[in-house]
C-alpha cells in the first residue's frame, strides 16, 4: 500500500476577494443581530454563513465568532455535528409562523404569501432533520 502525500493547505484568496468574504461575513452578522429582534429574520442561518466566509476571509473575525457568548455555541454544533439545538429551532418555528400569519393578513396576493410560507416551511422541514448537538456533561 503506497501512502499518499498529505493534502497541501489551501491557498490563500487574493486581497479583493478576502475583503468581499470579509464584508459579507460582517453583514451577515449584522443581519443575524437584527435577527434576534426581528421576527422572521433567522438568526442562526446568518451567524452560520458568517463563520463560513470569516473562516476563509480573516482567522482574527473567524476566532471572535467562534468565542463570542452567543454566536460561537452555534458555530462549534454545526462544525463539530451539523447541528442545530432544540431552542434554536423552535425559534425559528415560532418566527416564520409568525411572519407566515402577518403574510396571509396583508398580502394583497394570496399566491405570494403562499409560495413565501411554502419556501419557509421547506426550511423549517430541513432545519428539523438536523440532529441535535449531544449533552455536555
Amino acid at each position: 500500500m503506497t501512502d499518499s502525500p498529505p493534502p497541501s493547505p489551501p491557498r490563500p484568496l487574493a486581497a479583493p476577494l478576502r475583503y468581499l468574504l470579509l464584508a459579507f461575513a460582517g453583514f451577515c452578522v449584522g443581519l443575524g443581530i437584527v435577527g434576534i429582534f426581528v421576527p422572521g429574520l433567522p438568526t442562526t442561518v446568518f451567524i452560520l454563513m458568517a463563520g463560513w466566509a470569516a473562516a476563509r476571509s480573516s482567522p482574527r473575525f473567524s476566532h471572535w465568532l467562534e468565542s463570542h457568548r452567543v454566536f460561537g455555541p452555534i458555530l462549534k454544533n454545526w462544525r463539530e455535528t451539523r447541528s442545530v439545538s432544540r431552542r434554536a429551532k423552535w425559534s425559528a418555528t415560532v418566527a416564520m409562523a409568525v411572519c407566515a400569519l402577518i403574510l396571509f393578513l396583508t398580502a394583497g396576493k394570496p399566491w405570494l404569501a403562499e409560495c413565501i410560507t411554502a419556501v419557509m416551511a421547506l426550511v423549517l422541514a430541513w432545519l428539523w432533520h438536523r440532529p441535535e448537538p449531544p449533552q455536555r456533561v
